[in-house]
């Protein structure tokens, strides 16, 4: 009797997680399997048609396809390095020992920037790097640049906004595993040598490595699948100098109609996010 109430119970509590999940998640990634083995155009719904493995021999064979992955890598690259090289600089002076009341501001102003949606940040971007009317060229001494215009600026524009806005969160978490250092371990590093550098490599380094990890695998998954701000800021222009991958299967999928094709590369973005993950467990959990 206890066994059963008991299993009732466990299921009460965890059932409708299971069932939210399943709704949201495994469900239409079932259903852009399917699709991504038919032919389905929402304009041609009396023609769809299984068609195996064409729609991705369709997507690996397309040289657009290659370019938009070329720039959501080029986008990772650039961007990712800055946000983990600028985090581990705030956390580390963060974990500095004094200016407590000071420490604890920064560290609430640190969460403004991650409270911000992604789609708000490219009108905020929009207004701020406007040809005629936006701040930064006021600042600049009334400059006439053209931010939005220009493939170069526009790209770059896209690094600024991605890195002020998640830096903070890899601030965070390298402070936490900075946290998880022992006192009386780091008290006597220090005491042994005046590097600050050898005392990160050989000291803090083992205990950041996993919130290192994570945030390698959350922050490459979101940039690969960065839509909202860009959509926003760009809307992939000019040109198709900031098409990503997400805009371009938004494209296909919305503006074409072609659901079959977007689905197929949907899920080969996702193959690729699930390798990246993979590497980066293998490779830096080695360390550790």
């Amino acid at each position: 009797m206890r066994d059963k109430v008991s299993r009732r119970t466990i299921f009460a509590f965890i059932g409708p997680a299971v069932v939210a999940l399943a709704a949201i998640g495994i469900v239409p990634l079932l259903y852009a399997g399917w699709t991504s083995l038919h032919f389905f155009n929402l304009t041609k719904l009396k023609k769809v048609k299984f068609i195996g493995l064409e729609n991705y021999w369709d997507v690996l064979t397309d040289e657009v396809f290659w370019q938009a992955m070329g720039r959501t890598f080029f986008l990772l690259g650039t961007a990712l390095p800055l946000q983990i090289g600028l985090g581990m600089v705030i956390a580390l002076v963060l974990h500095q020992p004094g200016l407590t009341v000071l420490k604890t501001l920064a560290r609430l102003s640190l969460v403004l920037p991650m409270a911000t949606t992604y789609a708000v940040v490219g009108l905020l971007g929009q207004v701020m790097f406007n040809q005629k009317f936006g701040v930064v060229n006021q600042l600049m001494g009334g400059a006439d640049i053209n931010w939005i215009g220009d493939s170069t600026n526009a790209f770059a524009m896209i690094i600024f906004w991605d890195v002020w806005q998640w830096t903070p969160f890899v601030a965070l978490v390298l402070l936490a595993g900075l946290t998880m250092v022992p006192d009386e371990v780091e008290e006597a590093a220090r005491l042994e040598t005046k590097s600050r550098w050898t005392v990160l490599r050989f000291v803090q380094l083992p205990f950041l490595l996993p919130g290192l990890v994570a945030v390698l695998i959350l922050r490459t998954a979101d940039t690969l699948k960065l839509f909202d701000m860009v959509f926003t800021l760009t809307r992939g222009g000019p040109g198709a100098s900031t098409e990503f991958i997400s805009l371009m299967i938004q494209r296909v999928g919305f503006r074409g109609f072609d659901q079959g094709l977007a689905s197929a590369q949907a899920i080969i973005l996702l193959i690729i996010t699930i390798f990246l993950a993979q590497i980066y467990i293998r490779v830096f959990y080695k360390e550790v």
